[in-house]
């Protein structure tokens, strides 16, 4: 039976408790300890049963329980604590204001497919969405005006259970928004704000819903209401779900809608970030109206619009990025191919690498690259593994040139690490240790922790996971319907005083998570003879049916070979999971296969808590001090057979396990402590704490991407978007003559023997057609031969115009010093130079000698 009329039943609050309904429509609550445990003391079962859900607790629990703690002092005075502290943290200056000093009013537009901020909001799989939910509260804490942009899904991801075969199966429980820390945005008269996108034949609407997240807000577009059709309600229903149909309208709405949103909602953004290439259509919206509301050209547009956009790849290869047919892009986004005035190929070239290849299907990525100032990677290898992989648009260019910076992933410690941790580091290196950085001496007091003080709290913190994996699997049983015997042996899995060793993540193959059963007898004898322990938890994409045979294949190994007692498997892996393993496993596994690991952020968390780190040298583990803070596997290798690179991996694993892990768990003095493994988690906290944190990430995406990219954005604007326009003609001119450019001569009069630090002047002439001196730059570039005769790690050396002959041709000298011995190398280049160019690589145009 239909209703008549729908109506939002807001939670009945004593007024004493008003307060509560702040807290709990803020994600402050998500790190900040006093409401969380507030809520809790509110009622421990509900908090429980509602997935931490302060909103439906409010909603469901009792008129009884309220009138009670409205009279109970203790808990008001924590509440009043907890709101004190909200509003505190609202109102801190914080570091942003501090940086830009300028009255201009900013906002940077963070756009993504899902966001993982807690467990009770579900629209994330893994960590994509975790990151991206630690980007929002980092940038909260920074101060930075930051809204994030994304779906809220009706399903969100799914919620895993194991059958009795070990087979992961699926169930999408349906978000009920009204019931959840989520607000919908209105108008000044009350009514719902929506935004209108335009598919083949129709007009599809959303509506808008906001959390907020400290100082940040997220907006999220919902597509589940009238008067849409069934099927268009179904693009905001599961996270990464239907077919490749469903996937365009997905991107569509993302991209497009959400830059209709922020209109909507009276934002202007000044720096737009793609976070993976899902959101990439935002460019051509915001050309779009560039076209028909100021009134500029397609290529004037682009330029604005571009100078403003960054993009961040997460994708190690290829085959992971986002590629829809080109009769697809056509029949969703034909219409703007009559917007900008291209054809259909010229609109098809935005996303494609080789525009000349008419069968190329149309990748999202390479259209975020293609629309960006500014492209990063998320660690420093997968920088230079993006380099290799898109090279193809700069064919001309040195792959470590390619211009894709890497900025590495961090995680937001007050999220991930443990409350007794992160009291204990407040009380030897003070309240700042959250953000200061690495030089800071603070962390020099680190060692002044006393050994057994760091080591009884880590002992609490795996007693804490073991009770809490015991309960955990009990649970899930009993939903699965297990028998009674299976649900007695959960209440005794794991032991709190043996070596524990985590991994949880998603069932992806290429993360390799049953490396550690490639030797069956070999892994029983080290949990059997050297008391080890696994803790094993994550999904796999309802699709991947070789990631869920990974499951399956632990599970079997668990019943069959009797090792119960030594390995737990948890199902339904979510935040809270992950936070309990991190802080209470003494060892992270972590077992890529290189260079398919982009960053990879749980092992950060856990060596914020103190854990040690066993791990392939990928991702981020590349670039820490693998040495003193853990266990690297293996030196960095690349294996050209899979199988022989299982086989040696899983031997130095073991090796690694035997030889040791477990001798330095086990060495304890005569009060009980292994000195020499509490001596590598302080390593672990001092080194690892102050880099691999969201805090200096953002503050590095804020440098490097927001600030100029927003920079441009105001300057694009000036005099009716002035700048773009003569941009724009600049590229056009540089495009029509850029291959007529000729270097006539390059005068070297050195001999071939040079000794170190000599100097050697260089004279060039050029032929710059109908060009300037004012339109390039020339440099030399200079470096090592290696044994191809390429030159490699490549320096530049810029070129100085002396001025024109008769002819109009380019005179230009420079000075060449080589600092190091052996068979050197010398090029001259050409690149494009202009004023409001954000890099001269970004004509993607190149000429060598």
């Amino acid at each position: 039976m239909q209703p008549i009329r729908t109506f939002n039943v807001s939670p009945a609050l004593p007024q004493r408790l008003e307060p509560l309904r702040k807290l709990a429509y803020n994600l402050h609550w998500d790190w900040n300890f006093e409401t969380k445990d507030l809520f809790r003391r509110l009622d421990r079962d509900l908090w429980e049963s509602s997935r931490h859900n302060p909103v439906l607790m409010l909603g469901t629990i009792s008129q009884t329980r309220l009138n009670e703690v409205a009279e109970d002092e203790g808990f008001l005075a924590q509440m009043d604590r907890a709101a004190r502290q909200l509003e505190d943290y609202l109102n801190d200056p914080s570091w942003y204001p501090k940086q830009r000093t300028s009255k201009r009013k900013e906002c940077f537009a963070y756009f993504s497919a899902e966001f993982g901020l807690t467990a009770c909001l579900p629209i994330y799989s893994g960590g994509l969405g975790v990151l991206a939910g630690d980007h929002l509260k980092s940038a909260s804490d920074q101060g930075l005006p930051l809204v994030g942009v994304g779906l809220l899904y009706q399903e969100g991801y799914f919620a895993q259970y194991l059958n009795a075969d070990g087979w992961q199966q699926e169930r999408y429980p349906i978000n009920d928004f009204y019931n959840m820390p989520l607000h919908l945005e209105r108008d000044e008269n009350g009514e719902e704000i929506r935004i209108e996108v335009d598919y083949p034949g129709r007009k599809v609407y959303a509506r808008i819903w906001r959390v907020q997240v400290g100082r940040v807000a997220l907006y999220m577009l919902d597509t589940n209401i009238e008067p849409n059709n069934p099927y268009d309600h179904d693009i905001t229903d599961e996270l990464y779900g239907g077919d490749l149909d469903m996937r365009m309208h997905q991107e569509i709405m993302l991209g497009i809608g959400g830059v209709r949103a922020l209109k909507a909602l009276g934002l202007e953004p000044t720096c737009y970030h793609m976070n993976e290439g899902h959101s990439a259509f935002l460019a051509l919206e915001r050309i779009r109206c560039m076209i028909q509301e100021e009134g500029l050209s397609f290529y004037e547009a682009r330029e604005a619009a571009r100078a403003s956009q960054i993009f961040t790849t997460h994708t190690p290869v290829s085959a992971g990025f986002d590629l829809f047919p080109p009769d697809k892009i056509l029949h969703y986004l034909g219409h703007y191919c009559d917007i900008c005035g291209l054809s259909h190929e010229q609109f098809l070239a935005l996303g494609r690498a080789d525009t000349g290849d008419l069968e190329a299907p149309f990748n999202m990525a390479t259209l975020a690259i293609k629309m960006s100032s500014f492209v990063n990677g998320v660690s420093q290898l997968h920088g230079q593994v993006s380099q290799a992989l898109f090279q193809n648009l700069w064919p001309n260019l040195p792959e470590s040139e390619v211009p894709i910076k890497g900025i590495t992933n961090g995680v937001h410690a007050r999220s991930c690490v443990a409350k007794p941790t992160q009291e204990l580091y407040e009380r030897y290196l003070g309240p700042n240790w959250i953000e200061a950085p690495a030089n800071d001496r603070l962390w020099e007091r680190v060692a002044k922790i006393p050994d057994e003080e760091l080591w009884r709290n880590h002992e609490r913190c795996r007693s804490d996971l073991v009770v809490f994996v015991r309960e955990h699997l009990q649970k899930t049983l009993r939903l699965r319907g297990a028998s009674p015997a299976e649900i007695a042996a959960a209440e005794d899995v794991l032991d709190p005083t043996v070596l524990t060793i985590g991994f949880a993540r998603r069932f992806a193959t290429y993360k390799r998570a049953t490396l550690f059963l490639r030797d069956i007898a070999r892994i029983k004898h080290i949990l059997q003879n050297k008391k080890v322990q696994f803790a094993i938890a994550g999904k796999a994409h309802p699709k991947d049916i070789p990631g869920k045979e990974l499951i399956r294949q632990i599970v079997h190994f668990i019943r069959e070979e009797n090792m119960m007692d030594y390995i737990v498997f948890l199902p339904d892996y979510d935040i809270n999971v992950s936070r309990m393993m991190v802080a209470g496993c003494d060892v992270w596994l972590n077992t890529p296969r290189r260079p398919r690991e982009a960053s990879g952020t749980s092992g950060m968390k856990a060596s914020m808590n103190g854990l040690l780190n066993l791990s392939i040298l990928d991702g981020w583990w590349d670039e820490a001090d693998y040495v003193r803070t853990g266990w690297p596997i293996g030196a960095g290798e690349d294996y050209a057979d899979p199988t022989y690179q299982d086989d040696v991996e899983a031997a130095a694993l073991y090796d690694l396990l035997e030889q040791e892990v477990v001798p330095l768990f086990y060495n304890r003095d005569s009060e009980g402590i292994p000195r020499g493994w509490v001596s590598k988690m302080k390593d672990a906290i001092r080194l690892n704490c102050p880099f691999f944190n969201t805090a200096r990430m953002v503050r590095d995406y804020a440098e490097l991407g927001y600030f100029p990219a927003s920079d441009r954005y105001f300057v694009m604007k000036q005099d009716g978007y002035q700048p773009a326009k003569e941009l724009s003609n600049w590229r056009a001119k540089v495009f029509e003559h850029w291959y007529s450019i000729k270097i006539k001569e390059i005068d070297i009069s050195q001999p071939s023997e040079l000794q170190v630090n000599q100097t050697m002047p260089v004279k060039a002439v050029l032929d710059l057609s109908q060009l300037t001196p004012d339109d390039v730059r020339v440099q030399l570039y200079q470096g090592a031969v290696n044994a191809d005769g390429d030159i490699v790690n490549g320096m530049t050396v810029e070129m100085e115009c002396q001025g024109t002959d008769a002819e109009g041709l380019g005179l230009y000298t420079a000075d060449v010093t080589y600092t190091t011995s052996g068979l050197q190398g010398l090029s001259l280049r050409v690149l494009p130079k202009h004023r409001y160019l954000s890099s001269p690589y970004l004509p993607r145009l190149v000429l060598w000698a």
